[in-house]
């Protein structure tokens, strides 16, 4: 069995990777140092820590950032034989401007060594890339996602969620950014990540915040580009409607399937001392089994945390 969460104590907005038999998990980092903890699994169930990746002046500098600043969300991808780390160092005053430039790094193993970061652009944060395989019928090409964040007065700080072609050879941005979604009623659209299944292009991100009404919605498209119909269902997953789950502010999803074909959601969570209390060790990381429905819609048990789910065959 799987006992979440999985990591525990401070390893937030995770995300998941399947290399051959081996799982990694990547988590935000902050203004701490090394930057983005990478975590290795072969079962799901037990993981160990790989350190931090960006663990030297050369890969990271932090000099100036505030509290809560640093790296948001990383994302973490297989193309090319190569390992590609996509990362964001948010510089912030008082909750109003945010400097966001984003950067892409690769390395042939994950233990490095990892290339000079590239810069790529200071649109937004909850970078990830998306690589259409053409085993899954895709052309081949990557492109690099993030939630649009506009700081100015009057306009909408959460602008939605961004697509651009990104040249893997090059290391570099083709073409211009496309809005591909601006997420549910819920609001807050960030943490995207793209997936292909059976002709749809499937879109998962975060909605509602990062506190009690965290959660992870998921719509679909058979056109890269969309429109993306919000799964009818409502979100994948959340806790936001029962204080007394044992999970809360569960959201911020990517997903991996398994060799065999089973699906799994890493995501946030945390756990108060007291009800809808103060979450003293920070969000943590957990993972939930994934079904898939006839009609192709990706499920999660209720739709919430479960504390212990089965680990995969």
């Amino acid at each position: 069995m799987i006992h979440n969460p999985v990591l525990r104590g401070f390893e937030p907005d995770p995300v998941i990777l399947r290399v051959g038999d081996d799982f990694y998990i990547a988590t935000s980092t902050f203004e701490w140092y090394p930057g983005v903890r990478i975590h290795h699994s072969r079962d799901l169930v037990n993981w160990r820590s790989l350190g931090g990746v960006l663990d030297s002046r050369r890969l990271l500098d932090l000099t100036g950032v505030p509290d809560s600043g640093g790296i948001w969300a990383p994302g973490l991808s297989y193309a090319d034989g190569l390992f590609h780390l996509v990362f964001t160092v948010v510089d912030t005053y008082a909750e109003g401007w945010k400097d966001l430039p984003n950067y892409v790094t690769a390395a042939p193993s994950i233990e490095g060594p990892w290339s000079d970061p590239v810069p790529l652009h200071g649109r937004g944060f909850d970078v990830s890339l998306f690589h259409d395989v053409r085993e899954r019928g895709g052309d081949g090409r990557s492109w690099l996602l993030n939630m649009r964040f506009d700081w100015r007065p009057e306009r909408e700080s959460f602008a939605g969620i961004e697509l651009q072609e990104y040249d893997r050879a090059a290391r570099k941005l083709l073409g211009e950014p496309r809005t591909i979604s601006v997420g549910t009623a819920a609001g807050v659209a960030e943490g995207p990540h793209l997936y292909r299944r059976g002709g749809w292009y499937y879109l998962v991100h975060a909605e509602g915040g990062t506190g009690y009404e965290h959660g992870a919605a998921v719509a679909r498209s058979r056109d890269l580009f969309g429109p993306y119909e919000p799964d009818p269902a409502g979100p994948l997953l959340t806790s936001r409607h029962d204080p007394k789950l044992g999970l809360q502010k569960a959201g911020h999803c990517s997903l991996v399937e398994t060799a065999t074909g089973q699906w799994y959601a890493a995501h946030i969570t945390a756990r108060p001392y007291t009800e809808r209390g103060r979450c003293v060790l920070g969000r943590e990381t957990a993972l939930q089994p994934v079904t898939w429905t006839e009609d192709g819609w990706p499920r999660i048990a209720g739709a919430v945390p479960a504390v212990t789910v089965p680990a995969p065959d």
